[in-house]
């Protein structure tokens, strides 16, 4: 492993013949470490800078003989020199309308100086195990230790990790290390609100009912119900619909003339949850 220091206002341009004169071997991976690797190869270069600087990397394989290869493709970054520590202890809560993320602030940078060079975080989402589907879920550096994320889907597997953000070389922006990965899948054990503004009409045998729709985004539909008697308790009225009912108007025609029927409705959710009942609507047939 190979390295050129410059500053960070050298010129970008550099050949291979520039970066061979001027660069410095930093490391190397032995036989047996590429032997027993499991897939990327890996080197760590600890730095001590003290001010800003550019930092080109390259890679060569040496064979038994000691004859070197050609340079690898050139790597090029801007370290800063104060990056603040990732956040510790993330935790994801779930409710109906957010996981709520919330994660403890880093008191110190990478090399122990205070106070964290913080501009503030950015929250990821990973969906399933796809790390290389990780998703920037903030426009903006989040300011506070919460962010809730209303974007889920009850029934995925999510996957949030948080870093910091820390003002790096010439006023750009650095993201710390990853803080603890934590996993949440949500479960929907949320009913809906129930049915409202409900309207029922007679007409010679048959008293059809309209209502207003839902505004939850899964509902699947709704059970009408019906009793003889008002004072019948709730759960013992009679279900008219076999399966949950899809539209916004029901007519039922299995009345007798001069007779009075009570209604009300329960919405249903894609889950199978039941909403509480509806106001009770009534009505005499003709």
């Amino acid at each position: 492993m190979y390295r050129v220091a410059e500053k960070t206002t050298a010129p970008l341009p550099m050949t291979e013949e520039e970066f061979g004169a001027r660069a410095t071997l930093v490391g190397s991976v032995t036989y047996d470490e590429i032997k027993n690797a499991q897939s990327m190869l890996t080197y760590t270069d600890t730095l001590e800078l003290t001010e800003p600087a550019r930092l080109r990397y390259a890679v060569r394989y040496v064979n038994a003989a000691g004859q070197r290869a050609a340079f690898s493709n050139f790597l090029m970054i801007e370290p800063a020199a104060k990056v603040a520590n990732p956040p510790t202890n993330l935790t994801g809560t779930v409710s109906e309308p957010a996981i709520t993320l919330k994660w403890e602030a880093p008191a110190t940078n990478v090399e122990g100086s205070t106070p964290a060079n913080l501009l503030g975080y950015n929250v990821y989402r990973r969906t399933g195990v796809n790390t290389a589907a990780d998703q920037l879920l903030n426009q903006s550096a989040v300011t506070t230790t919460e962010f809730p994320d209303r974007t889920f889907k009850f029934g995925e597997k999510y996957s949030y990790f948080v870093r910091a953000v820390s003002l790096g070389t010439l006023g750009k922006p650095v993201e710390s290390l990853d803080s603890n990965l934590v996993s949440v899948t949500p479960v929907d054990i949320y009913p809906p609100s129930a049915p409202g503004g409900i309207s029922i009409v007679a007409a010679p045998g048959k008293l059809s009912m309209f209502w207003a729709p839902n505004p939850e985004s899964d509902i699947a539909g709704y059970l009408v119900y019906r009793s003889i008697d008002r004072n019948t308790p709730i759960d013992n009225w009679t279900v008219l619909t076999s399966t949950v009912w899809t539209r916004t108007t029901f007519t039922d025609q299995n009345v007798e003339p001069g007779k009075t029927y009570y209604y009300y409705l329960r919405a249903v959710d894609t889950s199978g949850n039941k909403s509480q009942p509806s106001e009770i609507v009534s009505e005499t047939v003709p």
